[in-house]
């Protein structure tokens, strides 16, 4: 039982590993996510917390692992060496679970397990973003990294003429084949784009030999795995959906045309979606978030010649839904003004994630 035995002798009590705003807490947890977003470190922090004799870690994507063995001799050797805690990353699900005190599973899709806390692991938002950048002394500093290669933890501290080349693999590591690669593309060159999933099939089937199910299908998995977030107009449930990816920064790992208006906006609902579960748009307004009346523009380049079409675009909506908040995230510009005595908060991205 060699593949068991080199497993049950991980030791990951001296990884280093920087705190995250999500824990795996529960002793069965299902964890899943988008591609190298944090997922195995996160359990390899929680197993620093108990003695190496405690658990057997197996990760399914390693070759030198005899799947079999693990599939026949499992069960047995959890009893054999009393252990507590059974983590499977990348499990396949080709068997039944064992019996164990505690399970970890890991997965890129999104699962519906019987009697385990699902704990969706996202890429790193802004907060998290500047515990783990190393080298800027500043938040301006920062944010300008932050923007132009986004929010993978992997990527953070590489050098600088690596890292559009490592998004692109990361990439990679979820499209099967070129079909798919296709398909992940037009997804993240329409991000901040009003697109029917019909419009994108269209659009795709005169480039590649696709069936409408598999496009429809495969956009599902990636939709479940958290690589791309279609979001809604309020209230308005046939309305065409806005196309966002898990990471800004990779419309331009996959292409030289420059959409810096769309990245920024993609940016902005990435930090909303870590804090908000219901998020919508509205006609005119980039991001309505019902529960707190809020509204929020992307405006990168805001200036104070915009302030009267904004007034005019944004009176009909603060009737219509009680808007109470309104903020204009920027890249760097801030002021505040008033609209119909509610504050309007005019912010630098930087200052607002954090706020």
């Amino acid at each position: 039982m060699k593949t068991l035995e080199v497993c049950y002798e991980l030791d990951f009590s001296k990884i280093s590993f920087l705190e995250r705003k999500v824990k795996i807490k529960s002793k069965k947890t299902f964890v899943y996510g988008a591609p190298k977003c944090g997922k195995t470190y996160l359990i390899y922090d929680y197993l620093a917390n108990f003695d190496t004799n405690d658990y057997i870690y197996i990760d399914f994507k390693d070759f030198r692992n005899d799947l079999e063995e693990i599939r026949v001799h499992l069960s047995s050797f959890i009893i054999e060496k009393k252990i507590k805690i059974l983590v499977l990353e990348n499990f396949d699900f080709s068997f039944e679970l064992p019996k164990c005190e505690s399970i970890i599973i890991s997965n890129h899709n999104k699962l519906t397990l019987e009697n385990f806390e699902h704990l969706h692991v996202k890429a790193l938002d802004f907060e998290e973003y500047l515990l783990h950048e190393t080298r800027f002394h500043t938040a301006t500093q920062a944010f300008n990294n932050f923007l132009k290669y986004g929010n993978m933890p992997g990527v953070v501290n590489l050098e600088e003429h690596t890292k559009e080349r490592r998004l692109q693999e990361i990439l990679r590591l979820y499209t099967k084949d070129e079909t798919y690669e296709y398909i992940l593309k037009i997804l993240f060159l329409n991000i901040d784009e009003k697109k029917s999933l019909y419009q994108l099939f269209n659009t795709l089937k005169n480039q590649i030999k696709i069936s409408k199910d598999k496009f429809y299908a495969t956009v599902k998995t990636f939709e479940n795995s958290g690589l791309v977030y279609f979001l809604p107009k309020f209230n308005q449930e046939k309305a065409i959906k806005k196309v966002y990816s898990y990471n800004h920064a990779f419309l331009n790992a996959i292409s030289h045309a420059k959409k810096f208006k769309n990245e920024f906006t993609n940016m902005v609902f990435l930090q909303l979606e870590s804090n908000f579960e219901q998020i919508y748009y509205l006609d005119n307004i980039d991001f309505f978030i019902p529960s707190e009346n809020y509204i929020i523009l992307s405006i990168p380049f805001f200036n104070p010649l915009l302030k009267k079409g904004i007034e005019k675009k944004l009176n009909k909506v603060l009737k219509e839904y009680h808007i109470e908040k309104i903020d204009i995230v920027t890249v760097g510009y801030s002021e505040n003004f008033f609209l119909n005595d509610i504050k309007v908060e005019v912010l630098p991205f930087f200052e607002w994630a954090v706020s």
